[in-house]
């Protein structure tokens, strides 16, 4: 299989655009392209479509999609020996796969069939050859990957030798080893997994599965044996038990010992309420003493108080009569001077609107001469946008699209190259005559000179006068590849579109737009200084000024004295005011005296209606007095007599709670009895019902038959186990053999990869992994060096010389396949990418090799068919 072309539409950062690479050829092809520029994004894209399904939603077909979304469509040309195909898919949205034959256009498949088409094509997958020579950006294939992706690849590789290298007589390395290695592990993986585990399904499996039911089963019955014996016991004991518990005896002395204790409890709840009844007139007694003391107390506070309050009332009346006085005289000195603050306002208010009036004239006679200044400016502005008018008019004639110029300078360029090139590639003639040869050779009917180099196209003839005429003819296909003409043509539409006839017409009306735009410019920087905020800013201040009265307005006035006049009588405002802030504080200070005064004697006044309630009248307060006193001295006895009558039935009375608990206690022990009796009866019943169930469902006999199956199964699982360990020691055992025949084994891959090391590397010899059949250790100078420890520019050149050889093989083995790179020589010096290069077209004799890179300089060495991107739409 080999690809001709590649196109992709709606992939990553190629959002709503369509790229198409064509030509590709035979041997190497080169992308080469900044970074950015969609190298990786064609790899991934030519990844999708081999090896993802148009079905498949998955990380890999999610990462071809745009961040903005829609539907990735990818196609590719390739010709599979002498046929042609289009493999097309598309994914998400509208999902299909298609395989058309190009020299037809006949549909081939679709949706999975198309899918089965692709994947006979690469022969198995990511898995198959062309997942092994096809190169990530980053990944050289000799670093450590997934268990999974190695043991597919290493398949895939031996696969490969085993099928190149034919039948060998020793059964080890080579077909036949394979065959039974593969038989060895298809009897293997019948009975267990890659980890040893048994196989579910398997015969192994179903052994262990049989053994565990059986001993399942037969734990389960000798539980139930058991359980039964148990039971048989426990009925045993339930029935001792009950015939205890309705023993007539007990039933009596049970019913006696709760008669008794109802009696007791009758006696001490009657003392209980007795009590509770002296406690309530203790209480009682406890209140009416309390108040009385309440009483007595508060009457001789409230005369203490009285007197207190007489004297403070006086003081606080006193205070209040000052701050009065203070007052007054703070009020008539603030309204004085506010009276002259008026006057001085008054009189300065009259100066200002004067100076106010001044100042209009003023600025009435300086906006007349603004008027006359905006008008003039607004003339000359409206000239000079008339001028930017003017060139703006001609640009359009004669301004060139932007880099129109650059572009056809560019094609002449390329025009001389190309007729170079053609030129170059011409076949000529020369003719070095020998000394004093007088004839000379024409061609044409133009003699050549000495060492005169004339080319011609298709034949020429040359006559030789005395010999006769030479016919040369090139017989080789025309150079012309249509880049000429196509030049040409480009070169053409643009002197068209333009409208010069060349270069230099093209360069001097540059040059014309040019001096116009810089007048345009110098008028524009005109403008800006006359109108900075525009001509329509410049227009509404000119009409704005336009309704201001030129003609002055006279006032007999001196300025300078109304100000004078002002001044002062601002002065002197400022000067009282300042003297009524000097007053305020004494103003603001007798205020808050009088209010705390009279605050004071709202207070004591309060207190004195408080007391006057709480005494009385003057004259019977005295009286009152004795009255409470004595009224206090009889609760106060009435008080220890009930407490005394409380203690006396306290005494007396039987422990309540003890009483009561005893008579729960003896009522709980005839309760538990009755409730034991009913659950013993309730356990009988259903120990004799398993019981009898169980005797009929022979229990025991079934135990033991299941015992005897149980021994039968394990010894069938001990047979496996057996088989399974002959297996595993048979296939280290092969494993062995093959490894000793390990350099006949990779013979082929050596063979191919042999000369490619002479290009790189002097006197260096390597040895592969008989494991991942992959680039394991290297000799050079005498020692060996692993090759996880050699530079990352030698890992990744043994990584695609390895993949080279590969490719040889399969090749030959007649799967060709593509080599792809996207940008696998990074770390390689000039030197060595110089012979890995020589390396790749050494192999692309009769191989497909494409290349992506981003390193422009360094591959431009590297030749080949250089690919381009170009624009597509599907």
């Amino acid at each position: 299989m080999k690809l001709a072309a590649l196109r992709l539409h709606n992939v990553k950062r190629f959002a709503g655009r369509g790229i198409a690479i064509e030509g590709i050829g035979d041997g190497v092809n080169v992308l080469c392209a900044a970074n950015e520029f969609g190298k990786s994004t064609s790899f991934e894209a030519l990844h999708g479509l081999f090896f993802q399904s148009h079905a498949s939603t998955a990380g890999d077909v999610r990462n071809l999609r745009p961040y903005s979304g829609g539907n990735p469509l990818i196609e590719a040309d390739i010709a599979v020996g002498d046929a042609r195909y289009r493999i097309t898919k598309q994914f998400y949205g509208g999902r299909f796969a298609k395989v058309t034959d190009l020299a037809s256009g006949r549909l081939l498949a679709q949706a999975d069939e198309a899918e089965n088409f692709i994947a006979g094509l690469i022969n198995g997958g990511a898995g198959g050859p062309a997942g092994l020579l096809w190169v990530r950006q980053g990944i050289t294939g000799i670093e450590r990957r997934t268990s999974k992706e190695e043991e597919s690849e290493r398949q895939v590789r031996s696969s490969l030798l085993e099928s190149v290298q034919g039948e060998v007589e020793a059964v080890t390395g080579g077909r036949r080893m394979a065959e039974i290695t593969a038989a060895v592990m298809e009897e293997n993986a019948a009975l267990v997994t890659a980890t040893g585990r048994p196989k579910a399904g398997g015969r192994y499996a179903a052994a262990i599965e049989a053994r565990d039911a059986l001993a399942a089963t037969e734990q389960r019955l000798a539980g139930e044996v058991t359980a039964l014996r148990e039971e048989l016991d426990r009925r045993g004991k339930a029935q001792h038990r009950l015939a205890e518990l309705e023993d007539a005896d007990a039933r009596a002395a049970r019913r006696e010992a709760i008669t008794a204790a109802e009696a007791k409890f009758e006696t001490a709840r009657a003392q209980a309420d007795r009590l509770k009844a002296a406690e309530a007139e203790l209480g009682l007694a406890r209140e009416r003493r309390d108040t009385a003391e309440r009483e007595h107390h508060q009457f001789t506070e409230a005369l203490a108080d009285a007197r207190q309050v007489a004297d403070e009332s006086g003081e606080a009346a006193r205070r209040r009569d000052d701050a009065v006085e203070r007052r007054h005289a703070a009020i008539a000195a603030i309204g004085k001077a506010q009276t002259e603050i008026d006057a001085a306002e008054a009189e300065a208010q009259a100066a200002r609107e004067l100076l106010e009036r001044l100042d209009a004239a003023t600025k009435a006679h300086e906006a007349a001469e603004r008027r006359t200044e905006h008008e003039e400016r607004l003339k000359h502005a409206e000239a000079v946008r008339a001028t930017i008018e003017m060139c703006e008019t001609q640009l359009v004639q004669v301004r060139l699209p932007m880099g129109a110029v650059d572009e056809l300078a560019g094609l002449d360029v390329d025009l001389a190259r190309i007729r170079a090139v053609l030129e170059a590639a011409r076949p000529s003639v020369s003719v070095a005559y020998e000394g004093g040869a007088a004839a000379r050779v024409t061609m044409g009917g133009a003699a050549l000179s000495e060492g005169e180099e004339r080319g011609y196209d298709g034949q020429a003839e040359l006559v030789a006068p005395g010999i006769g005429t030479i016919t040369l003819r090139s017989n080789a296909a025309g150079q012309d590849d249509g880049r000429l003409e196509a030049v040409e043509a480009r070169r053409r539409t643009l002197l068209a579109a333009m409208g010069v006839a060349d270069l230099a017409s093209a360069r001097a009306q540059q040059v014309r737009a040019q001096g116009i735009e810089a007048q345009a410019n110098e008028a524009r920087a005109q403008l800006v200084v006359l109108a900075p905020n525009g001509l329509d800013v410049l227009r509404e201040a000119v009409a704005a000024l336009a309704a201001i009265d030129p003609e002055p307005i006279e006032f007999k006035a001196d300025p300078d004295e109304t100000r004078a006049a002002r001044d002062a009588a601002e002065q002197r405002r400022r000067d009282l005011v300042q003297t009524v802030r000097a007053a305020e504080p004494a103003r603001e200070h007798a205020d808050a005296t009088f209010v705390a005064a009279e605050t004071a004697l709202a207070k004591l006044q309060t207190r004195d209606q408080q007391i006057a309630a709480i005494l009385g009248p003057a004259e019977d307060r005295e009286a009152r007095g004795q009255e409470l006193a004595a009224r206090f001295a009889e609760r106060d006895a009435a008080l220890a007599e009930a407490q005394g009558e409380v203690d006396a039935q306290r005494a007396a009375a039987l422990d309540f709670d003890a009483v009561d608990a005893a008579l729960r206690r003896t009522r709980s022990v005839e309760q538990a009895a009755e409730t034991e009796i009913q659950q013993l009866r309730e356990t009988l019943a259903g120990l004799s019902a398993r019981i009898t169930a169980r005797s009929d469902e022979a229990v025991e006999e079934a135990w033991r038959e299941t015992g005897e199956a149980l021994a039968a199964a394990e010894t069938r699982v001990a047979a496996f186990e057996r088989e399974v360990a002959v297996l595993a020691r048979l296939t280290r055992a092969l494993d062995t053999a093959r490894s000793d025949a390990r350099d006949l084994y990779l013979t082929p891959v050596m063979n191919e990869l042999r000369p490619l090391l002479g290009l790189l590397f002097d006197d260096v010899a390597i040895t592969f992994d008989d494991r991942t059949l992959l680039p394991h250790t290297i000799l050079r100078g005498g020692q060996e060096e692993d090759v996880d420890r050699l530079s990352g520019g030698m890992r990744e050149q043994l990584s695609v010389l390895t993949r080279l050889a590969f490719a040889r093989l399969l090749a030959r083995d007649g799967r060709p396949a593509p080599v792809i790179l996207d940008d696998a020589l990074v770390y390689s010096d000039d030197d060595r990418i110089e012979r890995m290069f020589d390396a790749l077209h050494r192999q692309a004799r009769d191989q497909q090799i494409i290349v992506f890179s981003c390193r422009q300089r360094a591959f431009q060495k590297l030749g080949g068919n250089v690919l381009q991107m170009t624009e597509w739409q599907p």
